[in-house]
């Protein structure tokens, strides 16, 4: 979104045009719309912004609801926005800490913000690009204890602030189209800067999934958080943010609640043993977090290969920290020999799960040509180090 979208959309005859407006639909005649708001009189300007932020709230619905109906967005910004059921978890770290003034540098479009604002605290949030601030103070604007600055993490002034919550930019500049930034010596402000942070205040860092775990310091809290079995963050947690005795977490957040996995460092692997009737596949959580034995122990289960983060057991006992399956039969590996199995059992919905192998599974599918009335899943994997196809069912 431009400067000039924004202040054409911030008018109030562009907010009210932007409520106005059915909610999107991805069927929509685009171009009758726009011909149809162009001759109602709307400038062009005005009517690409509204038309974009029905758009964005559309798919903002996803992360956050209802509330979604009455925020602005930036494309870029709602793909790095934190999920307002996480952001949530985020304020009560620090509200359960007992602070009650909170800088939110980088703040984005402002979601985590607003979860520290719903919890009665004081928020200063600081974005550095003008648009993204912009749409930051219109977000918080319910929230009489949240202001917004326009300014670089590093020249926020901290004083009076008990508590720093830091999302570093990792994505190029801009408001749209976006790439990844991979380095993160090259994340906006740096990790140097934000540890540094975490050294002086109580400090929440949001980092991606799959931050090398190398850089991450030794007094930090590391929590990799799942919702509805995506792997979407890892954060640190300095200070008196973080938790006696916790180094290391897994967090699962789905519709029913959370479930956490905690331990004071990686846990320990289980042997490698043999393969029992059950098979598991540990949360993304739980495997960036490294606590797979920790699971394993739990269920009386063993690895089913050295290094791949599949379980196996004799018993089938239900875990929320990995999904469970039935193991039916060993299926060829050959392709050919594949194929032929799975036409001889009529399968034309077929589910590809692999870990270890080199393998593309739609490509996979798209040669296997499945044509039938049954839906299957395959795994393909390793046991005890050789690769291995076994048929299995959902539990």
């Amino acid at each position: 979104m431009q400067r000039s979208e924004l202040v054409a959309l911030l008018s109030p005859q562009g907010l009210a045009l932007l409520d106005s407006l059915p909610a999107w639909n991805s069927t929509d005649d685009v171009v009758r719309m726009v011909s149809g708001l162009r001759a109602a009189g709307h400038a062009p300007a005005l009517v690409s912004a509204v038309l974009s932020q029905a758009k964005l709230r559309s798919r903002a619905a996803a992360k956050f609801g209802p509330f979604a109906e009455r925020m602005l967005f930036t494309s870029a910004g709602l793909e790095q926005a934190t999920r307002l059921p996480v952001a949530a978890i985020h304020a009560g770290r620090f509200s359960h800490a007992g602070l009650h003034r909170v800088a939110d540098l980088g703040c984005g479009i402002g979601g985590d913000a607003m979860a520290f604002a719903a919890l009665d605290l004081d928020v200063l949030a600081a974005d550095v690009d003008e648009v993204t601030a912009a749409v930051a103070s219109y977000n918080l604007a319910p929230f009489p204890d949240a202001r917004v600055e326009q300014a670089a993490a590093e020249d926020v002034d901290l004083g009076g602030i008990d508590g720093v919550w830091l999302d570093p930019a990792r994505r190029t500049p801009g408001h749209g189209q976006t790439e990844r930034i991979t380095r993160p010596e090259d994340y906006s402000p740096s990790l140097a800067f934000a540890f540094d942070v975490g050294s002086r205040l109580p400090t929440g860092v949001k980092l991606g999934p799959g931050f090398d775990r190398s850089l991450i310091p030794e007094d930090a809290e590391a929590q990799w958080v799942s919702v509805d079995g995506d792997l979407v963050e890892m954060s640190l947690w300095f200070g008196n943010l973080g938790r006696p005795g916790i180094r290391r977490s897994a967090l699962l957040v789905t519709d029913a609640g959370t479930v956490e996995l905690t331990a004071p460092a990686d846990s320990v692997d289980e042997p490698v043993g043999a393969q029992g009737d059950y098979l598991y596949e540990p949360d993304g959580a739980v495997i960036r977090a490294r606590l797979i034995g920790e699971v394993a122990r739990g269920i009386d289960a063993r690895m089913l290969s050295d290094g791949i983060a599949y379980l196996t057991a004799d018993e089938y006992r239900p875990t929320p920290f990995a999904t469970g399956f039935r193991i039916i039969e060993e299926l060829p590996s050959d392709e050919k020999r594949l194929k032929a199995a799975l036409r001889a059992r009529d399968v034309g919905v077929l589910e590809i799960k692999k870990r270890g192998v080199d393998v593309d599974p739609a490509a996979l599918r798209r040669r296997l040509q499945p044509r039938g009335a049954a839906s299957a899943t395959i795994v393909m994997t390793r046991r005890a180090g050789r690769h291995v196809t076994l048929l299995v069912d959902r539990l």
